[in-house]
């Protein structure tokens, strides 16, 4: 089988925000030297932002797919290539809790699940997880 290779990554828009919410917490972690605490967790809160900013800068595509499988983003910044026959189911996993609906795209090789959310594809996991289906079987 071969064919374009697809690709889903996070939002460039996100990653501004992020981005942005880093320099912002970075800047009142500078304001608050008065204060301990609050220069304390607004330094906590800019490190985790920093780290989540720099995560998808390094690795924007979080999951690709071609003829030969899927390249799917695994660790901090490290990524595994699955051949379509390790591949043993691919869902939407849906929940709704307090009216707030959450999916996470599952990619099962029955040794591990990878999950990604529509902020990790850029698109709605359902319709990553068609497409997927509709490339694998070549329809």
């Amino acid at each position: 089988m071969s064919g374009p290779v697809l690709r889903w990554r996070v939002r460039r828009d996100l990653v501004v925000v992020k981005a942005v919410a880093t320099l912002v917490l970075a800047a009142l972690a500078v304001l608050s030297v008065d204060d301990p605490r609050g220069m304390i967790l607004a330094g906590v809160a800019a490190l985790v932002t920093a780290v989540l900013t720099l995560r998808d800068v390094l690795v924007p595509v979080r999951l690709s797919a071609d003829g030969e499988g899927l390249v799917v983003v695994k660790g901090f910044a490290g990524s595994e290539r699955l051949a379509w026959n390790a591949v043993e189911r691919v869902r939407v996993d849906s929940r709704t809790r307090f009216a707030s609906r959450t999916e996470l795209l599952e990619i099962d090789t029955g040794e591990a699940v990878y999950l990604f959310s529509r902020f990790d594809l850029g698109a709605p996991c359902q319709e990553v997880a068609d497409e997927l289906c509709a490339y694998r079987t070549g329809t």
